[in-house]
């Protein structure tokens, strides 16, 4: 195993080997504990019915998927064939068939990963908690992001897909909706959704379901409403958005409003058919030739400050890279079938993956002193498999040797730096000021939706 690197001044000490053996033993016992609560009695699994007990117990199934989804394998055959001629972990060889597989796969449902990757996911936002981002949105209980993603079309090698041209909806195998802890890097929850062309604030509404209250909630132009924005505030929610562009507001109060900077109170709606319930925060300034606008519910500008803002906003697009990682990095844009139930089981699997790929990118990064988006997850996903295989400690490699060999470099994300506008030369707002009035939602666009 490579030197471990010190950690930086002021950071916790980092997990030493015997600490991350163990986080490897309990993520692979989590695996086992969830598989095992649903079939208890692995020795006596039978299938429906009379007949010979299962040749391949509900266990090595699923953390064959699992081993395959990280070894970047992207066929159902890949999983018969370590199962049955390579041997996984310490089971034997399974005598059975590539069929016998495919049939279990399409068989079998999704409940056993869908609760593995929540198991996972728990027990991965409590070990890296020590590294999260805290002094994003300090204010906030949480920070987290809404966004879908369209999932890649399949092949049509079933019948019934033959004849459709491409593009069709029914090669689309649905989208996914998530929420996305941007303090921890990890996916909150997920969902399923068969229908491509759902629209986002109906998932998002079950996805906050549980959220703490005083969380703060991020997500792009495809949530703009009026009446989501004042569900969000009447539920305990902060929220940010870019201004939504040709939506009409009436300045009730402003802060600051000089050289092209603007922050102030607003009405959302100007027109009578169409107007928010509560008054929201405007920021307006420009930057590299571009003005941009961001709207949200927190009303004090010392509490989130423009210069804060516009960073803020701009981590929204975590969850866009974190959907890569799922899509491209891990490999679910090259889905395995194109039966429905094979395809959702694949997608539950990558996300359980992604999850240990994003806690350990968040643990290089703590242990380095680094941003965490200056760890390249393109080279994390391609050396982990091999690391782990020779028995290396991915995280002290990565520490280690990561500056020398590029693996830690310095981030190409965009900065937008708001202004800072010095306290004295903000307006406090009347004391008597209404900022509460009786809604009417018209539900009707307000332009073209942009990112």
């Amino acid at each position: 195993m490579s030197a471990r690197a010190a950690p930086a001044a002021g950071l916790p000490d980092p997990l030493d080997a015997v600490e991350r053996a163990a986080l490897l033993a309990e993520v692979e016992a989590t695996v086992r504990a969830v598989v095992e609560d649903l079939e208890p009695d692995l020795e006596a699994d039978r299938r429906p019915g009379p007949g010979r007990p299962r040749v391949l117990p509900a266990l090595a199934l699923w953390s064959g998927v699992l081993v395959c989804v990280l070894r970047g394998l992207n066929h159902q055959r890949a999983v018969w064939r370590l199962l049955a001629a390579r041997g996984l972990w310490h089971y034997p060889r399974f005598a059975v068939t590539d069929q016998a597989v495919y049939n279990r796969l399409e068989r079998d449902g999704t409940d056993a990963l869908e609760r593995l990757f929540g198991a996972v996911g728990r027990l991965l936002a409590d070990r890296v908690a020590r590294w999260a981002a805290g002094d994003l949105a300090p204010f906030a209980t949480a920070v987290v992001a809404l966004d879908e993603t369209t999932l890649d079309q399949v092949a049509r090698t079933l019948p019934a897909l033959r004849d459709a041209p491409k593009g069709a909806d029914a090669l689309l195998p649905g989208k996914l909706a998530a929420l996305f802890d941007l303090r921890t890097q990890l996916f909150r929850r997920v969902a399923y959704l068969a229908d491509v062309h759902q629209n986002e604030k109906k998932a998002a509404r079950d996805l906050l379901d549980g959220l703490s209250k005083g969380a703060l909630v991020l997500a792009d132009l495809g949530y703009f409403g009026f009446k989501w924005f004042d569900d969000l505030t009447d539920g305990g929610f902060w929220w940010v958005s870019k201004l939504r562009a040709k939506t009409s507001y009436e300045v009730v109060h402003a802060f600051y409003d000089r050289d092209g900077v603007f922050d102030g109170l607003v009405w959302l709606g100007k027109h009578r058919p169409d107007r928010a319930k509560h008054a929201v925060r405007l920021v307006v300034f420009p930057h590299g030739g571009v003005v941009y606008r961001y709207v949200t519910n927190v009303l004090d500008p010392a509490l989130l400050p423009p210069v804060d803002r516009a960073r803020l906003y701009a981590r929204r697009w975590d969850i866009e890279l974190a959907f890569k990682l799922v899509k491209r990095h891990l490999g679910l844009h090259l889905l395995w079938s194109a039966k429905p139930g094979v395809v959702r089981q694949q997608i539950w699997a990558v996300l359980t993956i992604a999850q240990v790929v994003q806690a350990l990118r968040v643990e290089i990064a703590g242990e380095a002193g680094v941003d965490v988006f200056e760890v390249s997850l393109p080279l994390l996903v391609e050396y982990l498999p091999a690391l782990l295989a020779r028995g290396e400690d991915p995280v002290a490699v990565f520490v280690s040797e990561g500056r020398r060999l590029g693996f830690i470099r310095p981030s190409t994300r965009t900065a937008i730096r708001g202004p800072e506008i010095p306290p004295e030369h903000l307006i406090p707002r009347p004391p008597d000021l209404v900022l509460l009035r009786e809604p009417r939602y018209a539900e009707r666009k307000c332009g073209p939706r942009a990112a």
